[in-house]
Order: structure tokens, then sequence, then C-alpha cells
């Protein structure tokens, strides 16, 4: 029998979206609805093993080598100015704090484990710096005040292998955190386009605040609802987080 001659999965999935995302600029639609609709879909079928990626066992991060391994790394797959790809591995127990992706699109596909992800967005007019915001417990200092946005919290899932991909747009869903559930985990990350200080697109950090009511307690706070209005803090990179870089073993991948 013949071999299957069709390019690895990974490939596929690379050239398709440099198709799909080349000159996006918010959402697909139009001419690119179609081809962002095939990398959905092609997207959505790949597992670990196309990428010869092995689940790893589940170990904690404790003892002098736990920290100081890096509680998240990144197998950088490939980039262009469309679109950048490749595999975000979590620790047990680790996130990768609540962050932002400004005028970017992207997917999110687990390909081991189990992901908790929270996606907010910032509301029209949220910035603090032209409205009032009510108090916080505890409360910011001054210098803090005109980085606190008014936001919404849009969706909170669970992810697995099994599930679909999570999206992003500059519109919805942009802001997330991403948290491993009972093990470690790996998942397919593709932003369009990619990062880039230089036209506008750096990585901000964020932490929920606590409101307090009117009388000085602290008003209830817990499960959040959908949509339901929320208040973020932007905050430099938290200082236990951060990601390392590690080879990526799976097929090579040419745009």
């Amino acid at each position: 029998m013949p071999r299957d001659n069709k390019p690895p999965l990974i490939q596929r999935i690379a050239k398709q979206a440099n198709v799909a995302f080349r000159g996006m600029k918010t959402s697909p639609n139009g001419d690119n609805r179609a081809a962002a609709d095939k990398l959905l879909s092609l997207v959505t079928s790949v597992r670990a093993a196309d990428l010869k990626l092995d689940p790893r066992r589940s170990k904690g991060g404790s003892g002098a080598a736990g920290l100081q391994s890096p509680p998240v790394t990144y197998m950088h797959i490939c980039e262009t100015e469309a679109f950048s790809m490749g595999v975000f591995l979590l620790r047990p127990g680790a996130s990768i704090p609540l962050h932002d992706h400004p005028g970017m699109n992207g997917m999110l596909k687990v390909l081991y484990g189990k992901l908790n992800v929270r996606c907010f967005d910032k509301l029209e007019g949220g910035s603090t710096k032209s409205g009032a915001s009510p108090p916080f417990d505890p409360p910011l200092e001054p210098r803090q005040r005109a980085s606190v946005w008014r936001s919404a919290l849009r969706s909170v899932a669970q992810y697995s292998e099994e599930s679909g991909p999570c999206l992003l747009t500059p519109l919805r869903d942009n802001l997330h955190q991403i948290d491993a559930v009972d093990g470690p985990v790996a998942f397919l990350d593709i932003l369009a386009p990619p990062y880039n200080p230089d036209d506008g697109r750096d990585c901000h950090y964020y932490k929920l605040l606590q409101t307090a009511a009117e009388d000085g307690t602290v008003a209830k706070g817990g499960q959040k609802e959908k949509d339901e209005e929320v208040w973020l803090l932007e905050i430099p990179q938290p200082e236990d987080f951060w990601c390392g870089g590690e080879p990526y073993p799976g097929p090579a991948v040419v745009i």
C-alpha cells in the first residue's frame, strides 16, 4: 500500500493559519471566514501525538529543584507577520496569570490534561482615568487608580483534549487566566498577529479587585456570574510567574 503523502497536520494548520489571518484586523469575516472555519476544524482535530508530545507525569514542584523550575514552558513552532504558533506546558497547579492580547485573535487547543479558563473583556469607557469607580478592599494607592479598568467576566470553562479550541478576538474574551487542573497540561497556542510591543501589542497583566460596600464591609465575592461587571487592576508581571523555553519535538513547519 502506498504511504499517505499528506503533509503533517501541524504543517497544514500553520499553512491554513497564514491564509486565515493574513491581513486580518479584527474577527474573521467576509473573504477569510471560510479560511478561519477550515483552520478551526484542523485545530480541533490536533492531538499530542501529532506533535510527538508525550503526556508528562503528574509531579509537583516541591523541593529546591521545583522552586527553580519555571511553572510554564514554551515550545516555539513558527512565526510570521500574520501569526505565531507554539505549545505551552504547565506544571501541576501552575497558572498563566490574567493577561490581555491587544488587537489580537487567538486559538487555544488542549493537547493533554485539563485547563480552567476565565475570560474577561474591558468595557468601553471603562478606564478610571475618565470616570468614577467603587471603593475597593483593600483600598488602592492613589497611583494605582489610573490602572483600574471596568470589565466584564465573559466565560468560565474547563477544556480537555476532547474539547474544541478556546477562542479569543480583539473584541471578545480578549483577557484570560489559565489554570492547570489535576496534573500537567499542554496546549497549542495560535495568536494572530503575534505580540509586538513596537506595534502596540505588548502583554499586560491584571488582577481582579474586591469591591467594598458603602458601609465599609466587603461586598459579596465568591463565584462571579457570566457578564457580571468586575474591576481589574493592571499590574506588573507577577513575581511567581515566568516562562521558560524548551525544544519543540514535532514535525518541522515551513511557511
